[in-house]
């Protein structure tokens, strides 16, 4: 037989809900305060109370003993209950009202009291301070029960001592006055708890609406679990208060941007100096999904306005996102060059064919040195003006690319770049992505297309446009390279020639692998990491012309390498050389 399961205990607590537990704590708060202020009230009220009554009763007995008939009265005449001296005593008891009043000798026989049958005996308390010459304010108990008392010398027309006059106040009637003023303050006490009670229903409201009727364990459990996620989370959580300053950042954040917890309590510019992250983060960039560069971090930044008039700004790193569009770019470049090269190959492999069909074997012979020798002459057009094999491949590769949009990719004949970079792969980047936007700007002009008579792609066959070019001069100057890239395109209007630096800002539709507006912007990071600069002006056919300088970028002569040659082979592409008057169009 089971046994049967065990009664539950009843628990005693305190609600649940926030509502009701601030609602209960602040109404205990108003109710113990009321009950402490009217303690602290009714408690020297009593005292003062006290002393009125004393004080009341020693004023009736000096008001007493001024009259000198009372102690002429008092040794002149026999104590008795029809005597002068008691008359006089009960007309001022009666008129005062007090609860007696008595006038003793010097033995301390009483000569008056409310009760005859008194008079003649000695008085119940000691009279010696009194008799002494000295006035008197107590509260004692006496044949009449407990009173307030005043005692007061007796003296004669020369001053002395004669007797005593002691005047009591019913302590009962004192008690009654402080009774009678107790309803009165708690009704104060009640008004002052029901505004208390009111306040408190109306902070519990609004405390209600603030965390949404949560209770103070969800509370807690949500601020456990917020921490948690901040600084959980594999993105950049950064909070500012209405005043612009810094009051969060998770720990993402803080390696996205470089910056430790002391940052919390200032502004974004004090922190990154100026900037777009800054602009960014305090509200005067707006907009979704906005780039921003932090160093050598790409970052995506959106900013949320909270209720209180501050902000949310969330951060994503895109550093590999963007590494990997620049590496898929580059195959995609590698490919076109590999089917521009396949095209004209094919091409020649058909010049080549027809003939050896048509038996004309001298020419064919001649056909293949011309072919080879202009390919080796180009490449060591590119090898003898730029002696870093990183630079030198990427020319040639580009130019390849080039020659298949219909765009002459020429080196200035005033290119001269010795083999010892500091950062070869930081200067192939700043050149390429030049290259790169100079290609489109120079590709996307009307003059800029091939007309072929042959197959689309095959260089050489077809007839190209003259004035679709685009020029790279490297120079160096010292420990100084300069680059300078010009383009036949549409040119950059004068109003956007800052602007086009900026973190994301572009002209051309992004990609689906990633975002543009980062090429330009890192081109001058780069530069002006080194000290130099990035800057764009416009050439005399209206194109663009870029120009950067990079201080420092080349190594002592005396430390340098000895300079090592790429060996130009068939595969290098169709680079040619700018002649000088060509140059001279540029200028």
């Amino acid at each position: 037989m089971s046994s049967p399961p065990p009664a539950r205990r009843l628990r005693l607590g305190l609600p649940r809900r926030v509502f009701s537990q601030v609602l209960l704590m602040q109404l205990a708060v108003a109710a113990g305060v009321a009950v402490l202020a009217t303690g602290l009230f009714l408690a020297p009220l009593g005292d003062q109370l006290d002393d009125q009554a004393m004080r009341r009763a020693l004023a009736i007995a000096q008001t007493t003993a001024q009259q000198s008939q009372l102690a002429a009265d008092l040794r002149t005449t026999p104590a008795s209950p029809d005597g002068p001296v008691q008359r006089e005593a009960e007309r001022i008891r009666k008129a005062t009202g007090a609860q007696y009043v008595v006038v003793m000798d010097r033995r301390g026989v009483r000569w008056s009291h409310t009760d005859p049958d008194e008079i003649g005996g000695h008085v119940s308390t000691d009279p010696g301070r009194v008799l002494a010459g000295q006035e008197v304010m107590q509260i004692d108990e006496g044949t009449l029960g407990r009173s307030a008392r005043g005692k007061v010398p007796l003296r004669d027309g020369d001053g002395a001592v004669v007797g005593a006059v002691s005047v009591g106040i019913a302590y009962d009637s004192v008690r009654a006055r402080l009774i009678h003023a107790i309803p009165g303050l708690f009704a104060y006490a009640g008004g002052a708890l029901a505004v208390g009670a009111l306040a408190a229903w109306l902070i519990s409201r609004r405390v209600h609406r603030q965390t949404r009727d949560l209770a103070f364990s969800d509370i807690a459990a949500l601020l456990a679990e917020r921490e948690a996620m901040l600084h959980g989370i594999r993105e950049g959580v950064v909070a500012l208060d209405r005043a612009g300053r810094l009051r969060l950042l998770n720990d993402e954040a803080q390696r996205l941007l470089g910056v430790a917890e002391e940052a919390v309590g200032r502004t974004p510019d004090e922190v990154l100096g100026a900037g777009r992250t800054a602009d960014v983060l305090a509200g005067r960039v707006t907009g979704t999904d906005l780039l921003t560069v932090r160093g050598r971090r790409v970052l995506v930044a959106n900013r949320m306005p909270t209720g209180d008039g501050g902000a949310v700004a969330t951060l994503r790193d895109r550093t590999e996102l963007e590494q990997l569009g620049r590496e898929l770019d580059s195959t995609r470049g590698l490919i076109d060059a590999l089917r521009a090269q396949d095209h004209e190959h094919a091409n020649r492999m058909h010049t080549l064919l027809g003939l050896l069909e048509l038996e004309m074997y001298d020419d064919a012979v001649e056909y293949v040195g011309e072919v080879v020798g202009d390919r080796r002459a180009t490449a060591e057009q590119v090898t003898e003006k730029i002696h870093d094999p990183l630079l030198a491949a990427l020319l040639v590769g580009k130019a390849t690319v080039a020659a298949e949009r219909g765009v002459a990719l020429s080196v200035s004949d005033r290119t001269r770049l010795p083999d010892r970079l500091v950062d070869p792969r930081g200067l192939v980047t700043v050149v390429g992505n030049l290259v790169d936007n100079a290609l489109d700007a120079a590709a996307a002009t009307p003059h800029a297309r091939v007309e072929a008579d042959g197959p689309r792609g095959s260089l050489g066959e077809g007839r190209r446009t003259p004035h679709a070019r685009v020029e790279v001069e490297l120079r160096a100057e010292g420990r100084t390279a300069v680059l300078v890239v010009r383009d036949t395109g549409p040119g950059i209007p004068p109003d956007q020639r800052e602007l086009i630096f900026t973190e994301g800002w572009s002209t051309k539709e992004a990609p689906a692998h990633r975002q543009r507006g980062i090429g330009l912007s890192l081109v001058r990071r780069l530069a002006e990491r080194q000290g130099g600069g990035a800057s764009v002006g416009e050439t005399t056919c209206g194109g663009a012309e870029f120009t950067v300088v990079l201080p420092e970028a080349l190594a002592d002569a005396a430390a340098a390498p000895a300079p090592t040659v790429p060996s130009a082979g068939p595969a290098a592409g169709p680079v040619a050389a700018a002649p000088a008057a060509a140059e001279e169009e540029w200028r």
